[in-house]
């Protein structure tokens, strides 16, 4: 009895060589402990917003739409919540919406420039950090399903098909398309059901405790990405409790040590 040439034949193909009668292939059953790992976007596959950059495209955008700067930054503020759980379906509704609250009429022409100013900003910072392409090129060459759970505003989900990171990856979930956003637990369940697995299956990297730890009493495998030091990353947009005593890694290769373990 044959094996599959180099033991790495799809078993799918075995399948359909034995019922032809084409030899007698071995169908090779997966031992892998863990099936899929589960990677959150900012701070883990590309870097937290820089907050010099931000801060500069929303003044950007306030001079563009000709609004009062600070009132600008208190309702994008106050907005953040409908931003990242699909409360504003666009960037433009968003926008739009700020202009009427401050009584400023609503040029289409003022909007899509300041949409342009933002797009701008979101795609460069959407740029892989070192490492990042080779290690999910390894997840996918060692049979690993790969999702995505994103907190985030509506550009990303728009820009994400044309990123690098995107032909690497199984499923992606973004709580501006999702409507909900991490720690609340149905956004991992929907991430499992999407991957058909279980929560012991698989391992969820994130930069961010309070995520974490809403995981691990999922029963997924979690691991803290931190910086150099091996601290949690500071979080400027969202809150962070800094209480993770499990697993840490400092760059994203070295999960692949805790996949082999």
């Amino acid at each position: 009895m044959e094996s599959c040439p180099f033991l790495l034949y799809p078993n799918i193909l075995c399948q359909l060589l034995n019922l032809a009668g084409i030899g007698k292939f071995v169908i090779i059953e997966s031992h892998m402990k863990y099936k899929a790992v589960i990677l959150d976007l900012f701070g883990t596959l590309v870097d937290s917003y820089d907050l010099i950059g931000y801060t500069s495209a929303l003044r950007e955008t306030s001079s563009i739409l000709k609004l009062p700067h600070e009132d600008f930054i208190r309702l994008w503020t106050e907005t953040t919540d409908k931003r990242t759980t699909g409360g504003f379906k666009t960037l433009e509704e968003n926008l739009e919406y700020i202009c009427r609250e401050l009584n400023v009429p609503v040029k289409i022409f003022d909007i899509n420039l300041a949409k342009m100013v933002r797009y701008d900003f979101v795609s460069m910072a959407l740029a892989p950090r070192k490492y990042t392409i080779e290690t999910l090129s390894q997840l996918k060459k060692d049979g690993y399903k790969v999702a995505l759970i994103s907190n985030c505003s509506m550009e990303p989900p728009d820009i994400w098909p044309v990123t690098p990171l995107a032909p690497f990856f199984d499923v992606t979930i973004f709580s501006s398309t999702c409507g909900l956003t991490k720690p609340d637990p149905r956004i991992f369940q929907m991430a499992l059901e999407k991957l058909g697995l279980k929560p012991e299956e698989c391992v969820f990297v994130d930069d961010n405790s309070n995520n974490l730890n809403v995981a691990v009493g999922l029963g997924i495998v979690s691991v803290l990405i931190t910086d150099a030091e091996g601290k949690e990353q500071h979080h400027a947009f969202e809150p962070q409790t800094g209480g993770w005593n499990g697993l840490k890694i400092k760059e994203l290769p070295d999960v692949l040590d805790i996949l082999e373990e």
